[in-house]
């Protein structure tokens, strides 16, 4: 297929075919679920299917790569925007706690008559390439250059679980922006380059932040990725971590970016939302998303989300 040839994944062990049926909710109990018959049990099988990501604006039309423990997008489809909202539309917002929605038939139809059948990859627009032509010019100053500020701010590494009634609370008491829950919020840090191609600290709170970190995954493999980094010694250090809800919201920017986030643009584009430490009280866990400028809370599954770690100096 033209497709999984563009994309540079047509030398697998099988040919890979798009599952037309899969639906986005499904995906917990066929890859991440210990139980039911529709367990996916091989680790090598792969899975790929179109879904809807609603999570910025507008909403995306995207290629995912599926297996056990494993979820990877391959690619923007260009598909027309009136269909992509309308098949949102029709599921209702409040069906999909991830914001991931399934294609419906219209689209289905435009996909095998452009995408499948007649091959026109102009439409499609692989993730690596979007991500490939990022500037990481920092544009910050070095340790010799920098002007610390007078005052660390101590932010909490992890608060166990937060309630969301909580969660609100220290966006508002720590001036954080949120786009949600405090659209006024701007809380000052300041970024220093430590001359490493790898990290910036920001000295207003001591915490040293990771500029890239690991593509989408699941909560068990971010901490993983966690652990190897540590092994490894990444830029010297072996206390990396997952950053508590407070830390991330303090790079949170009440402007968005050329990169389109609310983030400094020394940071990696290709981790736009972040697993967090904590859990949600009573269930599921913590993610900031800088895309859409909030924290909020979601299973950790379907498709999960990006990780990027901090330590404290």
């Amino acid at each position: 297929m033209k497709l999984f040839t563009e994309l540079g994944i047509e030398t697998r062990e099988s040919t890979p075919v798009i599952d037309w049926d899969l639906q986005p909710a499904e995906t917990f109990g066929i890859f991440e679920s210990w139980g039911g018959k529709d367990r996916i049990k091989s680790l090598k099988e792969r899975h790929y299917y179109f879904f809807i990501d609603d999570w910025s604006q507008p909403a995306s039309l995207l290629l995912m790569e599926r297996g056990i423990k494993h979820a990877r997008i391959l690619a923007r489809i260009l598909a027309p925007q009136e269909m992509i909202d309308s098949a949102v539309a029709s599921q209702g917002k409040a069906i999909s706690l991830n914001r991931s929605y399934a294609i419906d038939d219209r689209l289905k139809s435009w996909l095998k008559r452009n995408i499948i059948d007649q091959g026109d990859t102009s439409k499609v627009i692989p993730v690596r390439q979007e991500s490939s032509q990022e500037s990481l010019e920092t544009d910050l100053p070095d340790w010799e250059a920098a002007t610390l500020p007078r005052e660390k701010v101590h932010l909490a590494s992890c608060a166990g679980k937060i309630s969301e009634e909580r969660a609100g609370r220290i966006v508002r008491e720590k001036n954080f922006f949120d786009s949600h829950r405090n659209p006024n919020g701007n809380f000052s840090n300041y970024l220093i380059d430590n001359d490493d191609g790898l990290t910036v600290t920001d000295a207003t709170t001591g915490i040293m932040w990771q500029r890239h970190g690991c593509d989408i995954t699941s909560i068990r493999k971010v901490k993983d990725y966690a652990g190897r980094m540590n092994r490894e010694g990444l830029a010297g250090f072996q206390d990396w971590r997952l950053p508590g809800l407070e830390e991330a919201l303090s790079l949170m920017e009440p402007l968005k970016s050329s990169k389109d986030l609310h983030l400094h643009p020394c940071f990696s584009v290709e981790q736009p939302f972040i697993f967090l430490a904590e859990t949600r009280a009573p269930g599921g866990y913590w993610f900031c998303d800088y895309r859409e400028g909030s924290i909020y809370w979601a299973s950790g599954t379907n498709p999960g989300g990006f990780g990027r770690l901090c330590r404290s100096i």
